[in-house]
């Protein structure tokens, strides 16, 4: 956005430049450090200090101890028996006593541990495209508050523009009525506007600090503030993927697989186990020893983990049914970005190629006319107020265009392409 400063001319420049100092050294930043940083500095720091990556890191390092846990098969167990001791008569000592030692181990049959090992791996495949979500997500966050800041970083420039025409102007008038040639009220008139850009130099500084602590937040900065340095171009993805292979689509098919894998873990859990022990039993009475041989299977009468079946295969349709839906989301976020980017890229090269030079040569003639007496100061509030306008429009624009590209770099992201 050019500066309207270096094309209008500003008699008493000197005036304005004195009450511009006195000003604005009101309106200077507190105690506050600004940090200049660039979008790949954000993008990196947010990805090292982010909390919500770090929580996803865990659930993927959590998934894998599962896995792992998954593979093991049930431990033997060593069992001590004593029998027929402290009792009455003959078994009033331990002379008579049975003592058996046994180990005891459980055999899972039916592809229990491969059907868990499948679901935990599942899992595992499912949490680091989580954790690809969530970095995917960041970026785009991040993406969206750098330009968002970058744009309250240019209206406060332009609020401070607005301040220095604004008080130009009032000394023009100020000059005017103390040659008589414009009532005195015509200054008045022109004072209030200059206290009215004022006004906006600090709504458009308080909302920048804000801005500024948003961003700074996705890292947890702490008093120092970043101040966004003049970004690059946001480029455009160049091409636009299938959205079959956007990220999203790609974690809802995962989900779909892991709840496929946990049918079948139910449905191997259904199938009874065989328990195996052996042992030897010694009797003191008469100091022999023997062998113990037994086995043991659960009858499934009642509980053939029907209800955690039918639990998984409801969960498995709802999966389904989130990736229809991811899939369509998937289509509906690209296009909407895409119409966004179009739609900001259109109104921008209007505002900046006609709307803003028009805008800036209305104002040179009003002032000049203002200057020689054949224009009104009210002509020349409105030609401002217009530039003002357009100029404001100028920076939404640059913002929502920022915003569309990042959107569609969301919504085209795959999981080769997350970092």
């Amino acid at each position: 956005m050019p500066s309207l400063e270096r094309r209008l001319p500003h008699p008493a420049a000197g005036g304005a430049a004195i009450a511009l100092a006195a000003i604005l050294a009101i309106l200077a930043p507190g105690s506050a450090i600004a940090e200049p940083v660039t979008l790949a500095e954000a993008l990196a720091r947010a990805a090292t200090s982010s909390p919500a990556l770090a929580a996803a890191e865990a659930d993927v390092a959590a998934a894998v101890g599962r896995a792992q846990q998954a593979g093991f098969r049930p431990n033997p167990e060593l069992g001590l028996e004593v029998e027929n001791f402290a009792g009455t008569g003959g078994f009033s000592g331990v002379d008579d006593a049975e003592s058996t030692l046994s180990v005891e181990q459980r055999f899972e049959l039916g592809g229990k541990r491969s059907a868990r090992e499948r679901a935990a791996q599942a899992e595992v495949d499912a949490a680091r495209l989580r954790l690809a979500v969530a970095r995917a997500d960041l970026e785009q966050e991040v993406r969206d508050a750098y330009a968002e800041a970058w744009a309250d970083s240019r209206r406060v420039e332009l609020a401070r523009d607005q301040f220095l025409r604004a008080d130009n102007l009032q000394t023009i008038a100020t000059e005017l009525v103390d040659a008589g040639r414009e009532p005195p009220l015509r200054a008045l008139r022109a004072r209030t506007a200059a206290l009215e850009a004022v006004g906006r130099v600090r709504a458009a500084e308080a909302e920048y600090a804000e801005a500024q602590r948003a961003l700074a937040a996705l890292w947890g900065g702490g008093e120092d503030l970043p101040e966004p340095t003049a970004p690059d171009a946001f480029p455009a993805p160049a091409a636009i993927i299938d959205p079959a292979t956007a990220l999203d689509v790609r974690l809802a098919e995962a989900e779909v697989a892991t709840s496929v894998a946990v049918v079948e873990r139910e449905r191997t859990l259904s199938r009874p186990d065989v328990t195996v022990s052996v042992g030897a039993r010694q009797f003191r009475g008469t100091d022999d020893t023997a062998l113990v041989f037994g086995a043991s299977m659960p009858i499934g009468l009642f509980d053939r983990n029907q209800g955690n079946i039918a639990a998984a295969n409801a969960e498995r349709t709802g999966a389904e049914a989130r990736r229809n839906a991811a899939l369509a989301g998937a289509i509906r976020r690209t296009r909407d970005a895409q119409a966004a980017l179009r739609t900001a890229e259109s109104q921008l090269a209007f505002l900046e190629n006609q709307a803003e030079p028009e805008a800036i040569e209305a104002v040179r003639i009003a002032r000049e006319g203002f200057s020689a007496g054949r224009f009104t100061l009210l002509d020349v509030l409105d030609a401002e107020e217009a530039l003002n306008t357009v100029q404001a429009d100028m920076i939404t624009a640059e913002l929502e265009r920022a915003q569309a590209v990042a959107a569609l770099t969301r919504a085209t992201e795959t999981e080769g392409s997350a970092r």
